[in-house]
């Protein structure tokens, strides 16, 4: 078994050799000297597995903590600033939210060297899915349906926020590029300033895969944007970002974990990517299977969002013209990660091939056209007064 301090997880099923190294106990030492009130370290009870970042739960003379450290090209404490100003207004709004400790100086953010910090206090709630691989379906109807129903209320906590976008240059899941009339021409411009990307791009023809994958879509949505209105939203609703209330015969999200990709979007863009990362088994393409949306799963996310955040005909629609897009940014993003930042072409070849271009392609297949057709029928339920 690999060494949890070395594992992540991957692009793929398997475990992979993580990018950053795992957080060191003189590290952390360094870290808290920063956070008097906190005490020593005692003990470093587990390592996320997780990518694009180090982070582990510790132990103090005082209390237990949670500890994440990003690479700066990643998180400059500016950057990841943003995050928890956004995450202070939900806590400040009833959201259950980790609060996110300051320094003696009053930071949340500290640079050491090539890294930035963040230390957390520990979240309320069972982690049942720690283990969980992205894309990983919810254990059960009713964790599907409180995921929905939390979802909404973040919304609701999250109106009045009016930060403008986050300054980050990787690893954002929003919408800025084909929110655009011309995704086309708004990636040329994006690659002006992000090398990676553009010395990636330029190894493939992708404006001919946009051409016959993304714009049919994109032609199809690009006019019900209008009606979006921004919100800054959480954009990685997955299992494994939530805790669970267990001591009731319902289980009920009691915590909401990791804003890393949080950034201004709109209230569908984030019920779009919950139903995405939740209901579809991406990873069973990877070993020959069709990836079957689980339907179950889109009604239970969709019923507990409209108990707080009723959804209308037309936001059925929207679902259903924006789940083929919804991944795209965050893929290109993934693309400039991996080959500009970490330096793993292969990985962003992975991120092109099966996020950017498979996610998109599989859409257009049966199990695709399937989802889509469901989400048809659940607006024309709406449109004639039916409860989704």
């Amino acid at each position: 078994m690999a060494d949890a301090r070395s594992s992540a997880h991957g692009v793929g099923l398997e475990p992979v050799q993580a990018d950053w190294p795992a957080i060191g106990d003189a590290a952390i030492e360094q870290l808290l000297s920063y956070y008097p009130a906190v005490g020593s370290l005692r003990e470093v009870n587990w390592h996320s597995p997780r990518p694009f970042s180090a982070a582990c739960l510790i132990t103090t003379s005082e209390q237990p903590l949670f500890v994440k450290r990003h690479h700066r090209s990643v998180r400059e404490p500016e950057w990841l600033r943003e995050e928890h100003r956004f995450m202070a207004y939900l806590r400040g709004n009833g959201a259950p939210v980790a609060q996110v400790l300051s320094s003696a100086e009053g930071d949340t953010a500290i640079a050491l060297g090539e890294w930035t910090y963040e230390v957390h206090q520990i979240a309320a709630g069972q982690d049942l899915y720690r283990e969980a691989l992205s894309w990983t379906p919810f254990q059960a109807y009713q964790h599907a349906w409180a995921a929905g129903q939390s979802l909404a209320r973040l919304h609701d906590a999250a109106s009045g926020f009016t930060a403008p976008p986050r300054q980050a240059p990787v690893l954002l899941a929003n919408f800025r590029l084909f929110s655009q009339p011309d995704p086309i021409a708004a990636i040329e411009a994006a690659c002006v300033n992000d090398p990676a990307l553009a010395a990636y791009l330029s190894q493939r023809d992708w404006r001919a895969d946009l051409q016959s994958l993304h714009l049919p879509f994109h032609q199809q949505l690009y006019p019900l944007l209008a009606a979006q209105q921004p919100l800054w939203t959480h954009n990685d609703w997955h299992a494994s970002n939530l805790l669970w209330d267990t001591t009731q015969p319902d289980s009920q999200v009691s915590s909401v974990l990791d804003f890393g990709l949080a950034d201004q979007t709109f209230a569908l863009f984030d019920l779009a990517t919950a139903v995405e990362r939740n209901s579809i088994p991406w990873l069973d393409l990877d070993i020959g299977g069709s990836a079957a949306a689980s339907l179950e799963s889109v009604d239970a996310i969709l019923q507990g969002y409209h108990s707080v955040r009723p959804l209308k005909a037309q936001d059925f629609l929207t679902l259903a013209a924006l789940l083929p897009l919804v991944h795209t940014d965050f893929a290109l993003s993934e693309v400039a990660y991996y080959q500009g930042i970490v330096g793993s072409e292969a990985n962003a070849t992975v991120a092109y091939e099966a996020y950017l271009i498979g996610h998109t392609r599989w859409f257009n297949g049966a199990e695709g056209q399937r989802l889509l057709a469901h989400l048809h029928d659940l607006a024309a339920r709406a449109e004639e007064g039916e409860q989704p």
